[in-house]
């Protein structure tokens, strides 16, 4: 088997050896990017929830970034959300600034009830660019 391709992003790495997990796997040209969410500076979650999910896209961003993709390349997205009939509309209206245009990437959300303290998760599977 070969050895995993880990990639991370510039900062955070406490917080990967604290968990004792990668950013985000390259495989081929496939990048599995674990699930990122709307920490503070140290690592604590960011009270208010707007912030909270746009902290945590822009931490998905970092790792693509750091790959060599962009949101453009993500083909597949799991979010995770503690109260989803609330968050709904405000992880939407986020999504749509990150997102942009059809066509979207597959996207499945699951409420869940427990999140380490936060209340948004995002994960993502995206196909490396030729040129990365």
């Amino acid at each position: 088997m070969a050895k995993r391709d880990a990639i991370f992003p510039a900062g955070r790495q406490a917080l990967y050896e604290i968990h004792r997990y990668s950013a985000a796997i390259r495989s081929g040209d496939l990048l599995f990017v674990s699930g990122q969410v709307g920490s503070r500076e140290d690592g604590s979650p960011e009270p208010d929830f707007e912030r909270q999910v746009q902290l945590a896209f822009d931490n998905l961003n970092a790792v693509l970034a750091a790959a060599g993709c962009t949101f453009d390349d993500v083909v597949d997205v799991t979010t995770f959300h503690t109260d989803p009939e609330k968050q709904f509309e405000t992880i939407m209206a986020v999504r749509e600034r990150v997102i942009g245009d059809a066509p979207y990437p597959n996207w499945t959300a699951v409420g869940v009830n427990w999140l380490a303290g936060f209340d948004f998760e995002i994960k993502a599977i995206a196909r490396i660019p030729e040129a990365a």
